[in-house]
């Protein structure tokens, strides 16, 4: 399902259950009913209101810097983070980063160069954290160079020749770019050029000379533009985080045609798509039964956090992400809290584990191996790696004396006699010429993740359950 599923927000049904639904002011309604529709409420808007918070706080610049910059400019990510980054956790040591946030209010074209063979991920994201099926990628185009025209809701206009336009749902999307880099300084050289050749360009400035000039920054968006998003929607409370969330409903992101059941539901509260929400005009019970919400809600939230995968061999794998639905509302927002904004299965599916065969929980105190079958490491068309993190706080690099923070088949890795290959998970070296299959762990607990980008859907394939990956076993 595509971005452009939210179109028919607030046209038929939703237009009609809220016109059904909308009192003067929120109905009479029982403490505890209201306490559940605010539930509901605070899971559904949870990850308009985290894309809101990060879209704020990484594009209210004044110029690019760090992973920061102004809307519709693009900030390069020009090398991997080294041993001791502590920034995002779960780091990546496969792609480089690109990423620019656009405001749709005007069409804005956005241009690749030639990507050769390359493998490239330009993940397309709307504030309701929904991303596209079709994303640029080496999946879904030629490599070859090309320009996407976005358009934000009820546009009506003629698309360029050449161009291919991508019809987004809300007036704000982000685009998050992952190019290929093999960690050599020649090929960061190389990657670093294309990412030099991504524009994006209003398009009423299309075939001129156009400088991008940064927006004015608001120095007072009303939330903090440091701590982190979590954080911040805590301190909205509930007054604050249903107002931005109407506010956002109204003006920038309109809910999807199939939300109109739970729209209904909010305006019972008096939480509705443009309209301000007013706690003094609740009943001083409703008032107390919803006033923890925030923290209550967010711990339903939590608590999902350990179903949204299966586990085989030990190992949790998540899938069905990137679109929603009405039954996926929760899966939404654990997805918006732990893992913004996760990729569509077809691009990338990163399984990971913290216990070995037994149940056991993986400690660099042991030796540790993961042997995939002659023919049967992870089925992939783009590539496959598998990342060390030690668990701290966080998930981060582990700081080693080969500065090496993967294993793939780029390390060269030489197999077994029967085809099949080991690699080793532990803390000292298990030999020089074991090295190219060796990924360096912590002398604490660990987690290896496996990131599988463009995953195979024929058979063996992760995505229908016919590959499994093989669990990891402790050395005698």
């Amino acid at each position: 399902m595509s971005l452009s599923r939210r179109f028919l927000a607030l046209a038929g049904g939703v237009a009609a259950c809220v016109a059904m639904a909308l009192p003067a002011k929120a109905q009479s309604i029982a403490p505890a009913e209201a306490r559940q529709i605010a539930t509901d409420a605070y899971v559904y808007g949870y990850s308009l209101i985290t894309t809101e918070v990060t879209r704020v706080q990484m594009s209210n610049v004044a110029k690019v810097e760090g992973f920061n910059s102004p809307t519709g400019q693009f900030v390069n990510v020009p090398r991997y983070p080294p041993a001791d980054y502590r920034g995002v956790s779960a780091p990546n040591a496969d792609t480089l980063y690109s990423v620019t946030w656009l405001d749709l209010s005007e069409p804005q074209v956005f241009s690749h160069p030639d990507m050769g063979s390359r493998f490239y991920l330009f993940e397309v994201t709307d504030l309701w954290m929904s991303d596209s099926e079709s994303s640029p990628s080496k999946r879904t185009a030629d490599g070859k160079a090309a320009d996407y025209l976005f358009t934000g809701p009820g546009w009506k206009g003629e698309v360029p020749p050449g161009m291919t336009r991508f019809p987004v749902a809300t007036r704000y999307m982000v685009i998050l770019g992952r190019t290929y880099a093999d960690g050599t300084e020649a090929d960061y050289k190389t990657v670093n050029a294309l990412q030099a050749q991504y524009r994006i360009t209003p398009l009423s400035a299309w075939g001129k000379p156009y400088t991008p000039v940064a927006p004015p920054v608001n120095p007072n968006p009303g939330f903090s533009m440091t701590d982190k998003p979590q954080a911040v929607i805590l301190a909205m409370g509930t007054e604050g985080y249903f107002n931005l969330m109407a506010k956002l409903m109204g003006e920038a992101a309109p809910p999807a045609s199939g939300d109109a059941p739970i729209i209904a539901q909010m305006a019972k509260l008096g939480i509705v798509p443009g309209q301000p929400f007013e706690m003094a005009k609740l009943d001083p019970a409703v008032q107390a039964a919803i006033k923890d919400i925030p923290q209550t809600a967010l711990k339903t939230i939590e608590a999902n956090k350990d179903r949204m995968g299966e586990v085989v061999n030990g190992w949790v794998i998540s899938k069905g992400l990137g679109t929603y639905g009405p039954a996926d509302y929760l899966k939404r927002a654990t997805v918006a809290a732990f893992g913004w904004p996760a990729n569509q299965e077809r691009d990338a599916i990163y399984p990971y584990t913290e216990v070995d065969s037994t149940g056991q929980k993986l400690s660099g105190a042991n030796k540790y191996t993961l042997t995939f079958a002659k023919d049967a490491a992870p089925p992939v068309n783009g590539f496959w790696s598998i990342t060390m993190y030690m668990v701290d706080g966080g998930w981060w690099f582990v700081p080693n004396a080969l500065d090496k923070f993967t294993v793939s088949p780029r390390d060269n890795p030489s197999p077994n006699a029967d085809g099949s290959l080991t690699l080793y998970f532990q803390h000292e070296s298990p030999g020089a010429d074991k090295e190219a299959n060796w990924l360096p762990a912590p002398k604490g607990d660990f987690l290896p993740m496996m990131r599988m980008y463009w995953p195979k859907e024929t058979s063996p394939s992760i995505i229908d359950g016919s590959w499994k990956p093989p669990a990891v076993v402790k050395a005698n």
